[in-house]
């Protein structure tokens, strides 16, 4: 595969010069190989075709979530699901679409691999016109449900596998927003969405990007799939590391650690924040390893506010909200607020305690919960009777679930790292700014 790329000097002298004559801009070729459009600038040997000029729009049912079941005959798929489930294709061989009785199908048209699926309603602009590409129908019957377009390329202009990144053309996305309407819930209507202009490369290029951006969705995949394998080998370690063994001893955390909790300085006085001292709230503890925060406070908000200092490789638990019962080790000196307890361990092994706690959270929570959400406190983690190995086998237990969660950090890293190449290569292979010499 020969990759394309712009004249990049060539591009640098034109932009230039419409830095010195302004009023000239619109008259300025401003890529070489490019052309001005109602959209922005394609490629020259692209072209623009409307949602209504490419897709003929079927009718699609309006069955609601209570009407649906699960082991019926006939595939039903509902916009929920696209939001939640989906990103650009709706792969029948990798989702279970809920179902509905034969009864219900009456006219409406079944799906075909190809088929667009446009959703109509979204609580954010992101989801706005969100749309996925049918794929391995196979024998399976299918409809289009509530709040969705169905959309049936009428001759063929679009290859399949393409048609599942349209929506992520940014040149596509930043029609949609502007015609989206809406208070709390957003949506494109259907006379809109038939004028939204679509760039379009010639089919073999079409068909090209679509087997780069297929195969790196592909290697996204199959790492979110490593990633869950190493975390269920994790969880499983865990449950037989900590398993109570003869000779490990019960304390209660009062008798064997510190514990205090912190406090938030006023709100109302912004001297108090944005300075120099890390804050942790008890949101970060989802970090499990803290290594940073967004929260700053200054000296002065520190001073005046029952906050409190903790040090490097403290051990941390929320003690309400969403998060109670979350624990976390930070890694630097910070201040806490009340949501979160402080706990240093007088010998015990701070790691191996948090993996302890981390094994635990579900039973701590639903045990000393009355309802409603979680509420702990110092007083409840202290009176805690939990069993401990000697530090030695602390340490070796310790360090077994460290050395599986930095495999699985590094995993993430890299997931990461491929999520955001996606997006790159997205928005320059959509836009046409690098081509594939197919």
């Amino acid at each position: 595969m020969i990759i394309m790329e712009k004249d990049k000097e060539t591009n640098k002298e034109i932009n230039q010069s419409e830095q010195s004559h302004p009023s000239q801009k619109s008259a300025v070729q401003t890529m070489v190989g490019f052309k001005n459009t109602e959209v922005g600038l394609i490629p020259e040997d692209w072209y623009l075709l409307s949602y209504g000029e490419i897709f003929d729009f079927l009718n699609t049912a309006t069955y609601s979530r209570a009407q649906l079941t699960e082991n019926e005959e006939i595939g039903y798929v509902h916009y929920g699901d696209i939001h939640v489930k989906c990103v650009h294709f709706i792969d029948l061989d990798k989702i279970k679409l809920p179902t509905i009785n034969r009864d219900l199908l009456k006219n409406y048209p079944t799906l075909k691999d190809g088929d667009l699926i446009v959703v109509d309603a979204s609580e954010d602009y992101e989801g706005v016109g969100k749309s996925v590409e049918v794929r391995n129908l196979k024998n399976r019957k299918a409809i289009s449900g509530l709040h969705t377009f169905l959309l049936r390329d009428k001759e063929e202009k679009i290859a399949n596998g393409f048609k599942g990144y349209i929506h992520s053309n940014k040149l596509v996305k930043k029609q949609m927003d502007t015609l989206a309407t809406g208070l709390k819930v957003y949506g494109v209507s259907k006379n809109n969405l038939k004028k939204i202009l679509i760039p379009l490369p010639p089919k073999p290029e079409q068909e090209a990007i679509a087997k780069v951006l297929s195969d790196t969705d592909t290697l996204i995949e199959k790492l979110e799939q490593l990633i869950a394998k190493k975390r269920n080998i994790k969880t499983g370690a865990m449950q037989e590391l900590l398993k109570p063994k003869e000779g490990w001893e019960v304390k209660k955390l009062g008798e064997v650690a510190n514990f205090f909790s912190g406090g938030t300085p006023s709100t109302s006085n912004s001297a108090y924040y944005g300075g120099n001292i890390p804050w942790i709230t008890s949101s970060d503890l989802n970090k499990e390893k803290i290594f940073e925060v967004d929260g700053k406070i200054t000296e002065e908000g520190l001073m005046n506010s029952s906050a409190k200092m903790v040090r490097k490789g403290t051990l941390l638990l929320a003690l309400y909200g969403a998060t109670a019962g979350v624990t976390a080790i930070t890694f630097i000196d910070a201040a806490i607020n009340q949501a979160v307890l402080a706990i240093e361990p007088n010998s015990d092994s701070s790691e191996f305690l948090f993996y302890k706690l981390t094994s635990l959270k579900t039973w701590i929570v639903s045990t000393f919960t009355q309802g409603g959400q979680a509420n702990l406190s110092g007083n409840i983690i202290k009176a805690l009777e939990l069993e401990f190995p000697n530090m030695e086998e602390q340490t070796r237990i310790a360090q077994i679930l460290s050395d599986m969660d930095s495999e699985i950090e590094a995993l993430e890293r890299q997931l990461a790292k491929y999520k955001l190449l996606k997006q790159g290569m997205m928005q320059v292979l959509l836009t046409g700014k690098i081509r594939l010499n197919h």
